[in-house]
């Protein structure tokens, strides 16, 4: 069974730093381009961040850029997303998420098998 579970979401302080891990059971995930994405309150889903399958080229959405560094350890079979500079306006449950590819356009990203989220308060 194809399975992803994210983790290390939580609440952190405005300029906080958080890193989310998303790990793979079922398959090997570095044959796969993987995405982040987030839902805010009240919003819809949206990309953030994405690595690549065969070449591990990374794309960020404008609003992390800088911020947010996505990575991913193949002998973990795990992709993380270290989150710095955390402003409120990035709360949101987070999601990692296959995708069938990555590309610059990171608001246009879609997922295949998702994991169940972890949620991201940024709040002093």
């Amino acid at each position: 069974q194809l399975q992803l579970v994210e983790s290390g979401g939580g609440l952190v302080q405005p300029g906080g730093s958080l890193r989310l891990s998303c790990v793979a059971s079922g398959f090997t995930l570095h044959y796969y381009p993987i995405g982040w994405f987030r839902q805010a309150p009240g919003k819809g889903r949206e990309g953030v961040s994405c690595i690549g399958g065969s070449n591990d080229s990374t794309y960020y959405a404008d609003s992390v850029k800088g911020r947010f560094t996505i990575s991913r350890d193949n002998a973990k079979n795990t992709v993380y997303l270290q989150m710095n500079s955390l402003e409120s306006e990035d709360t949101a449950v987070y999601y990692c998420a296959t995708s069938r590819y990555c590309s610059p356009n990171v608001r246009a990203l879609t997922g295949d098998v998702w994991g169940q989220g972890t949620e991201v308060t940024v709040s002093s």
